[in-house]
């Protein structure tokens, strides 16, 4: 194992919005391989009840962008305290910079070749924290490692749960079952411009 190789790829692989690549096509046969691989991702008591809906119809990428510019507004009236904390607020320009890519993901999300939403069976708003947890750590490892499938073979995703606020109107759109949560949405293409660079980041001994 390439131990530089493994390292950049972890360290590059970003949320990528403005530079996705809106023209060129993505082969339906590679995001079939990339999820092949995510399904080796781990999961709790090996339950595997993961679903990743696949969406490439222009009219139902149009439908889900429309709620995900509902559900932008939404955000940008209620922001989660927990996200934009004291933290946030000692870099007002990142913090603009970061909204701003936000809002052109929601302006062009219906232009994006694919949508992934990663799913798994089961439902937990009242459930304690462990039924939680257990829930989301069966499908969110699964979605990291699509996600960095795709970023080795040169497509870049945007990561984004904002669709969740109306997570019953998407659900409605795409016929997922009641019984199903939706975790994250990836939006994937090929990305234009250079390469990706490590991110800024807390040291590590802060967070030891």
């Amino acid at each position: 194992m390439d131990l530089a190789t493994v390292d950049r790829l972890l360290t590059t692989t970003r949320t990528v919005r403005r530079r996705l690549d809106l023209e060129r096509p993505v082969p339906p046969a590679i995001i079939e391989e990339c999820i092949e691989i995510a399904l080796q991702a781990p999961t709790a008591a090996n339950g595997q009840g993961w679903h990743f809906v696949v969406v490439t119809d222009p009219s139902s990428k149009a439908a889900i962008a429309e709620v995900y510019r509902k559900a932008r507004a939404w955000y940008h009236a209620h922001p989660p305290a927990f996200l934009y904390g004291e933290q946030r607020d000692s870099d007002p320009d990142a913090l603009r910079r970061m909204r701003d890519a936000g809002t052109h993901l929601a302006d062009h999300l219906q232009d994006v070749p694919v949508l992934i939403l990663a799913c798994i069976e089961g439902r937990v708003e009242r459930g304690s924290i462990f039924e939680q947890a257990t829930l989301y750590g069966s499908v969110l490892p699964a979605a990291w490692s699509l996600m960095l499938a795709l970023r080795a073979r040169g497509l870049g995703a945007a990561w984004t749960t904002d669709h969740l606020i109306y997570e019953e109107d998407v659900a409605r759109l795409l016929a997922i079952p009641a019984g199903v949560t939706q975790a994250v949405l990836l939006a994937v293409a090929y990305f234009t411009g250079q390469d990706f660079k490590p991110a800024p980041r807390r040291a590590s001994r802060e967070v030891i």
